[in-house]
């Protein structure tokens, strides 16, 4: 550890007037008020070691390149960010742009200042291509360093606030770029580690580079309106200060402005115009504990009338961000609304720094412990979300959506508050309470009624899941589910799934193919797979089997190679082999072919698709003689007998053109006991139409009823199964 306790004068051993590195002489007076003097020695050694790291390197502006991570650790040290947090950003750019080591910093600052610096350096020698892909990837970096230690996001936005306020010095079209980039990911993020200062300027820094006509007009109405705010406002603060001073309150009042892009985001959600932006004028009112601020909120409720539909509790149910503070819009003087902030010193601290206040004040608050346990969750979300995500693009696309919550807040049936964003479902809350209680949902009880599992959850609602034993995730739930985490833990489960049945049905094939010899898979031997798995790349005899099973591999080829390994790859095993088996239960890996829609009766084959597994085809489909040149990927499958599910089947059905027809004909589909999944309608002829449905039946058989029930539709001209 680098940090030490006592020291009577922080700069005793360097006076101002001995220092030559000028450019240090302000970062070390602020570090002073709070830095051991031993800890200062540390942070003056790195900056000497980065000022010799970037001697001749200049920025774009044409200054030495050393202001930069000079003004970086200036901006940390302002939050009172520890000594290796500061040493960090003084270095944070030497492994990306200069000679410099890992090794090198480890030796001098030891590993957790290497790693903190490592975490925020891009990636080196990125194979990527292009500059999303190098984006994602060096975000998704920076995240895995950011769960392992925090610091290395706040060393990140610091770095990000000084280049954004430095951006002249860019091409227009890199400007626009670093700018949207800033809106997208960096500012919320800041929001979501509730270090609200810090969001405000990248937000208004960026829109100032990304629409620069749009801020000007903006900043010049506001200015025009401003001197009028003044009056009304020092008339407002001085009603307020007379009536808490009369009941005995002490508090701090200030007026405050909504920032510019906070104001511009209102006109643009909203459609309206600037005059009609009701809360970008407030009042924050700070007293000294919570049962102060309910009494503050009676007063001022009793001075203006409130807007009742627009009062929000933010101290009984904080953000998820940590953020706490009573908001109340009130008609104030010459009926201009004006909203009210009301809270505690340490919510203001939280509400201001977010998780850097957890550095700042040392004695630390419930409030500050609070926000720090609220950012160490969203960190284990985010290395859940990782887990489950395929690829740094994905896992970008993730993080996005869980920083914009608009939240709803409902509860959990002991009481327990949960923040979703809007649009949420009863899945998004069975995965943000557990991400077992997710997988196993079969139900939902939204204030003690059962409603669909795709139902928009609102305020205030008491969600209950039901769960049932061997219950997994529906695919299909990806289509309406809209938390991060909900979908990368889906994701990942039905990665997981496929994996597994995909051995499983390897497994079947190799055996099938080998029977043909007498030989079983499990007689061969591990070692004979695993031998194959290296010679093909494949990590283990594991993916050998998941790449047969999803037709990635011919199982013919595979099984040759097991028998006679030092025989070449071009021959079959010779021998008739029986069918594979199917039984309707194989998931994921075993696919019926929307070509043909075979259902069990009929006569069937099987195509080795790379990526899907088998794809079962009906024997006398189209696309089976278009394929047959390659025998390697075919397959003999057959029904098992017993066979379960429903499967699809495409009807063509001609008839009269007549009012009601569709009605009647749908009628008689459900009298069958089938379900229609889609339907289509066309005319061809001036009194004829023909519908296309898509329906369920679970055999042959039940198509045979469904003819007999249709043919009893008035007006039928023909009925057929598709293709024909």
């Amino acid at each position: 550890m680098m940090t030490t306790t006592g020291a009577s004068s922080p700069l005793r051993r360097w006076p101002l007037s001995s220092l030559r590195e000028r450019r240090a002489q302000h970062l070390l007076v602020e570090a002073g008020h709070y830095l051991a003097d031993d800890q200062l020695a540390v942070v003056r050694r790195a900056y000497r070691l980065a000022s010799l790291a970037h001697r001749g390197q200049r920025r774009l502006s044409g200054e030495p390149y050393i202001e930069h991570p000079v003004a970086v650790a200036r901006i940390l040290v302002g939050y009172r960010l520890d000594v290796e947090t500061v040493v960090a950003a003084l270095l944070h750019d030497v492994l990306e742009d200069t000679p410099l080591t890992r090794d090198v910093l480890t030796e001098y600052f030891g590993p957790t200042v290497a790693e903190l610096v490592d975490g925020v350096s891009k990636l080196s020698q990125l194979n990527a291509r292009s500059r999303d892909e190098a984006q994602a990837e060096n975000f998704r970096k920076m995240v895995l360093a950011m769960i392992e230690d925090i610091r290395v996001i706040l060393i990140k936005l610091a770095d990000r606030l000084h280049n954004m306020r430095t951006l002249e010095a860019l091409p227009a079209l890199k400007q626009q770029r670093i700018a949207r980039e800033t809106l997208e990911i960096y500012a919320p993020i800041a929001l979501r580690l509730g270090m609200n200062q810090m969001r405000m300027e990248l937000e208004d820094t960026a829109f100032r580079f990304l629409h620069p006509r749009r801020h000007e007009v903006l900043a010049h109405r506001l200015w025009e309106s401003r001197h009028q705010r003044e009056v009304t406002f020092r008339h407002l603060v001085d009603r307020l200060e007379a009536a808490l001073a009369e009941r005995g309150i002490a508090a701090k009042i200030e007026s405050r402005e909504k920032h510019l892009y906070g104001v511009y985001l209102k006109m643009r959600h909203k459609r309206v115009p600037l005059h009609e932006v009701l809360d970008r004028y407030g009042v924050r009112i700070v007293v000294d504990d919570i049962d102060t601020c309910y009494r503050v909120l009676g007063v001022v409720h009793g001075l203006y009338t409130p807007q009742l539909a627009r009062f929000k509790d933010h101290i009984a149910i904080p953000k998820a961000n940590g953020y706490q503070s009573l908001h109340t819009v009130l008609v104030g003087p010459e009926s201009l609304p004006l909203e009210i902030q009301i809270r505690t010193r340490a919510m203001h601290r939280v509400a201001e720094d977010g998780i850097a206040a957890h550095w700042r004040y040392k004695s630390g608050s419930d409030d500050v412990h609070a926000q720090e346990h609220r950012a160490r969750e969203w960190l284990r979300t985010l290395r859940e979300m990782h887990e489950g995500t395929a690829n740094s693009d994905e896992f970008l696309d993730n993080v996005k959506v869980d920083l914009y919550p608009d939240e709803v807040y409902v509860f959990t049936p002991r009481g327990r508050i949960h923040r979703l964003p809007r649009g949420a479902t009863p899945v998004d809350f069975a995965y943000a309470v557990h991400t077992d209680l997710g997988n196993g949902c079969v139900a939902a009880k939204v204030d003690r009624r059962l409603v669909p599992l795709r139902t928009p959850l609102v305020s205030g609602q008491t969600v209950e899941i039901i769960t049932a034993r061997g219950a997994h995730p529906n695919p299909s739930w990806l289509n309406f589910v809209v938390t991060a985490k909900a979908r990368a833990s889906i994701r990942h489960y039905l990665k997981n799934l496929e994996r597994a049945e995909a051995v499983a049905l390897g497994r079947r094939l190799l055996d099938e193919i080998l029977a043909t010899r007498g030989l079983h898979l499990d007689g061969l031997g591990e070692t004979v797979l695993q031998d194959y798995a290296r010679r093909l790349g494949l990590a283990d005899a594991t993916a050998l089997l998941t790449a047969v099973g999803l037709g990635e591999r011919p199982a013919p080829l595979v099984a040759h190679y097991l028998v006679d390994p030092g025989g070449g790859e071009d021959a079959p095993v010779a021998g008739p082999v029986a069918a594979i088996a199917i039984r309707g239960t194989e998931g994921m890996v075993v696919h019926y072919a929307r070509c043909c829609y075979p259902v069990p009766g009929d006569p069937i084959v099987g195509h080795l698709s790379a990526g899907r597994g088998v794809v079962v085809h009906r024997s006398d489909c189209p696309n089976v003689s278009e394929h047959r040149p390659e025998p390697g990927k075919w397959v003999d499958v057959a029904w098992d007998p017993s066979v379960t599910g429903e499967y699809a089947v495409a009807l063509r059905i001609d008839v009269e053109n007549a009012r009601g027809i569709l009605a009647q004909v749908a009628a008689a589909i459900a009298e069958a006991g089938s379900n229609i999944q889609q339907v289509a309608v066309s005319e061809h002829e001036e009194r004829l139409a023909t519908l296309d449905f898509v329906c369920t039946v679970r055999h042959r058989g039940d198509i045979a009823a469904l003819f007999r029930r249709l043919r009893h539709v008035p007006g039928l001209v023909r009925l057929a199964r598709t293709p024909v």
